[in-house]
């Protein structure tokens, strides 16, 4: 059981929930302008946690066949036989339904989004088969976590910064770019599209930079309009840097380096605009 366990959370990579949890708890940290409730915090945790596994565990399902012809990607679980279908759609069943009851248990404004946040998690994963713009659907699905959180705090839309979101938005399509041009090759000749396999990995590069230099000045102008103070704008830097240095050590020619550019750097951007927020939060209080 313990083995069969390792192997799910490896296959749908629960290390990765660091990227998007730390957004939503950003999010419910700004609506409350400090801590909120420990239930709510519970509850966002719960809530971000299902639909993560959901998500990737669907993902997981809709790219088998596609996974099992990819060299780099052969291995993954269900490929490779060490999860069957049936399996994977019981844990995406279970983890959809703890999202659920999640939000059930925050307010009626996040009961009434959570198939709109859940079905567009769901939708990203066949983007591929039809339009390069995939890396944007991952985008907004992502983008949705900070204004969860904020929603499980206000029970409502009000006062909402959308520029963090749409800060979120051009940081995950920048780095699923960097990171889609592993299978530029492949995704050519699989008739599955994206930026690097529709544009060449020099332009889609090009987009990438551009795109998180979008989101480091909406990631501005959200400290600026919630009031944060300069240790939010530490963060800021350090953030910056972290970008900076993705694309120091990735490039179209030279991608060996990219489980540090998506991984560590990415982890490192989400925890530490958190830490800063709260920080920021608290000594304003």
């Amino acid at each position: 059981m313990l083995k069969k366990i390792h192997i799910l959370l490896e296959m749908i990579k629960f290390k990765h929930t660091v990227f998007a949890l730390p957004f939503a708890l950003m999010g419910a940290f700004l609506a409350a302008q400090g801590f909120p409730s420990l239930q709510v915090f519970f509850w966002v945790l719960i809530a971000m946690v299902g639909a993560r596994t959901a998500a990737m565990t669907f993902n997981r399902i809709a790219d088998y066949r596609f996974d099992a012809a990819n060299p780099r990607t052969e291995k993954r679980a269900i490929p490779a036989g060490e999860v069957s279908l049936k399996e994977s759609w019981l844990m995406v069943a279970l983890s959809s339904g703890l999202f659920f009851l999640a939000c059930w248990m925050l307010n009626p404004l996040a009961l009434f989004l959570s198939p709109l946040a859940l079905g567009l998690t769901f939708f990203y994963s066949l983007t591929k088969r039809f339009t390069w713009l995939c890396h944007v659907i991952l985008g907004i699905a992502l983008a949705i976590a900070p204004l969860g959180g904020w929603v499980a705090v206000q029970g409502s839309l009000v006062g909402y910064p959308w520029m963090l979101s749409l800060g979120v938005l051009f940081w995950v399509t920048g780095f699923d770019i960097v990171y889609a041009s592993q299978d530029a090759e492949f995704d050519r000749k699989a008739g599955l599209y994206s930026m690097p396999a529709s544009l060449g990995r020099k332009n889609a590069f090009r987009l990438a930079v551009t795109f998180h230099a979008l989101a480091f000045v909406l990631f501005i102008l959200t400290g600026y309009v919630q009031g944060l103070n300069i240790v939010y704008y530490i963060g800021i830097a350090l953030t910056g840097s972290a970008l900076f240095y993705q694309h120091l050590i990735v490039n179209p020619r030279d991608l060996s380096r990219i489980q540090v550019s998506f991984f560590s750097m990415n982890g490192f951007i989400s925890l530490t605009l958190f830490v800063a927020t709260c920080i920021s939060l608290l000594m304003t209080r």
